[in-house]
């Protein structure tokens, strides 16, 4: 008797514990990912998945994982204060959940971090322009792509932005397909870091001019965040992208 009641206060007490683990958590994410396809994008939302795993108990948040954006609702929503869009592209997805997902930015019910095919604005897959979002990213539109991959030195414009905190004026992206646009989205949008064109190793003539690749919409009440680079995993070498990651999980989740 006395053993079952030695393990049944066990039990509680671990119980107890999980439960006061959960209602210390900062905040609460979801995760929308872009699983299988390309196997270069399915090994970065891996490594990141990963990274995520590691940096959510160091500073003790939770966060779910979705493989598509059918889930998404206002009510769904509303029990996370982060978004963060792994390269799912901005289409694809419901009009109920369109719907929630622009309530949830328009009213600042949230944050939003998005990488790399969140850019992907313009017809795809028989899927029309989502009008919002490409408001949303400074009204760009997908022209090209480097298919061929190249590295490149990408220079921080605003140094102060909590986004760069501890990042240096320029660092170095090893492997990255950048895209370009009909137009840089600079005039709608607050541009943190653009990437150097004469620096890519190997040369590419698809360039775009002025080229931002990490920048934030001011105009959305929602605290949100692109950053353009999440291609390769080997991004997860470079702690300057850690940093900057972790940078824009903590500003964007602060109320």
């Amino acid at each position: 008797m006395k053993h079952i009641t030695a393990l049944l206060f066990i039990v509680l007490l671990g119980s107890v514990a999980n439960n006061l683990l959960h209602a210390q958590s900062k905040f609460k994410a979801v995760v929308l990912t872009e699983r299988g396809g390309n196997l270069e994008h399915e090994s970065f939302v891996v490594a990141a998945l990963d990274w995520l795993s590691k940096y959510s108990k160091e500073i003790n948040f939770e966060y779910i994982v979705i493989n598509k954006p059918d889930t998404i609702s206002e009510a769904f929503l509303s029990n996370y204060r982060l978004f963060i869009q792994l390269n799912y592209p901005p289409y694809r997805w419901p009009d109920q959940s369109k719907a929630a997902f622009e309530d949830y930015v328009d009213n600042g019910k949230g944050a939003w971090i998005g990488f790399h095919h969140a850019s992907l604005l313009g017809e795809f897959d028989g899927y029309a322009m989502w009008p919002w979002f490409h408001d949303f990213m400074g009204s760009i539109r997908f022209k090209n792509y480097i298919a061929t991959f190249v590295s490149a030195t990408v220079n921080v414009e605003d140094k102060a932005h909590p986004v760069m905190k501890k990042i240096p004026a320029k660092f170095f992206i090893e492997k990255e397909e950048f895209y370009t646009y009909d137009a840089s989205p600079r005039a709608n949008v607050h541009v943190l870091a653009s990437v150097d064109e004469g620096t890519y190793s190997p040369n590419s003539d698809i360039k775009m001019g002025d080229h931002p690749v990490v920048w934030t919409n001011p105009k959305y009440k929602a605290r949100n965040v692109y950053i353009f680079m999440g291609h390769d995993p080997s991004l997860f070498k470079s702690a300057d992208y850690k940093v900057m990651f972790s940078n824009a999980i903590g500003w964007a989740s602060q109320k």
